[in-house]
């Protein structure tokens, strides 16, 4: 690789009471864009091509692990929210954390990397963690990109089968933690694209080798619940703001992403036909040049 330029090693970033487990790609030179993954997904959820890809673009990418998955602190100490009225359709009101210490995480991690302001893009979950950074910190947000997201958990909310596969029994073996992905990608998956199930299957199987912890996963739904509507808050962004949706979305459906891009002054929506709750890799190249423009005209 180039001289001053990382490859793909995990390191360790502890800012705060959170240690971040994240790697970076590019040169250290280029400004920051920071990768925010959804609920339950490891940094793998950034496919390192992707990663690469979007630093060719002329950015210093990093993809972390939020707390309570992969390499970063869990908080085991916090115990496990009961996550069953979800499937009644009832929110949760309380919870250990919620989105906007996992905005603070963020934050923390820039001051460890000694950046002041960066990109910050993220998808699902992360696209609620990238809002509540543009909001509570808007000295640190050159830019915001979110995917597959929403201004409320009440607003494009999944549909009943969405729900069902996304609150499914946690697996308790690399064999069902393959089999629930296959179905639930079936469930929310693009059906304008064909699955790519090999991909999906070594993925599935390297995230449940390298860590695994059902209670961290149902803490961060209990996060998104919990945190309510930012609608309000998304009204004072000031950052340059790219929304991007897919409109056969059946987890986070496209009201979300409507409801994003109406709610932040000047955001640009832009909608994918076909597309479900999933990045399908013949659109890459699309969705990172469109991030890429977004941020170097923000830049």
């Amino acid at each position: 690789m180039a001289a001053g330029s990382t490859g793909s090693s995990v390191q360790f970033a502890a800012g705060g009471e959170i240690e971040i487990a994240y790697e970076t790609f590019g040169s250290r030179d280029d400004p920051m864009l920071v990768l925010i993954a959804g609920v339950s997904s490891q940094l793998l959820g950034w496919d390192v091509d992707f990663c690469r890809e979007l630093a060719g673009h002329g950015f210093r990418v990093v993809r972390f692990d939020n707390r309570d998955v992969g390499l970063s602190t869990h908080l085991h100490e916090a115990g496990v929210p009961d996550l069953t009225p979800l499937l009644r359709g009832e929110p949760i009101a309380e919870a250990p954390y919620l989105l906007a210490d996992m905005a603070q995480d963020v934050v923390d991690l820039l001051d460890v990397l000694g950046v002041e302001r960066a990109h910050i893009v993220g998808l699902s979950m992360g696209g609620m963690i990238a809002q509540e950074v543009a909001a509570h910190h808007p000295d640190r947000t050159l830019s915001l990109t979110s995917i597959m997201s929403t201004s409320s958990p009440a607003i494009g909310a999944p549909t009943p089968e969405a729900a069902a596969a996304l609150l499914a029994p946690p697996a308790t073996t690399e064999e069902e933690a393959c089999a629930s992905a296959l179905a639930g990608a079936r469930v929310y998956g693009s059906p304008g694209y064909p699955l790519d199930e090999a991909r999906l299957l070594a993925a599935t199987a390297a995230a449940f080798r390298r860590a695994r912890d059902p209670g961290g996963v149902a803490r961060q739904f209990a996060a998104i619940q919990a945190s309510g509507d930012r609608t309000e808050r998304l009204r004072g962004i000031v950052a340059p703001t790219l929304v991007l949706h897919g409109d056969a979305d059946p987890l986070v459906q496209l009201p979300g992403g409507q409801a994003t891009a109406t709610a932040i002054p000047g955001a640009r929506l832009i909608t994918f036909p076909g597309i479900g709750h999933d990045l399908p890799r013949p659109l890459w190249s699309r969705i990172i040049d469109e991030i890429a423009a977004h941020a170097a005209a923000a830049s």
